[in-house]
């Protein structure tokens, strides 16, 4: 079981990692970092970058349960 859970969570956040380079507005590096170009102005998310959007907070959600449960599952002695 504890096999299991370690293994799922090193995949959910390989694609959690690949989600968020994804949604990096910008394309640079500097975007990545927080350096936007825009000035921060927030806009809607439309289509597949809503999706995406969406997908990663729903991984984000199954990671951290996925590791909490291994914490409880773990428990020495």
């Amino acid at each position: 079981m504890q096999a299991a859970l370690q293994i799922a969570s090193i995949v959910i956040s390989i694609i959690l990692i690949v989600l968020i380079m994804l949604q990096v507005k910008g394309g640079a590096l500097s975007g990545l970092l927080g350096g936007e170009v825009g000035g921060g102005i927030a806009r809607t998310r439309r289509g597949l970058e809503k999706t995406l959007f969406q997908i990663t907070i729903g991984l984000s959600i199954a990671f951290l349960a996925i590791s909490i449960l291994s914490v409880v599952v773990y428990r020495p002695g």
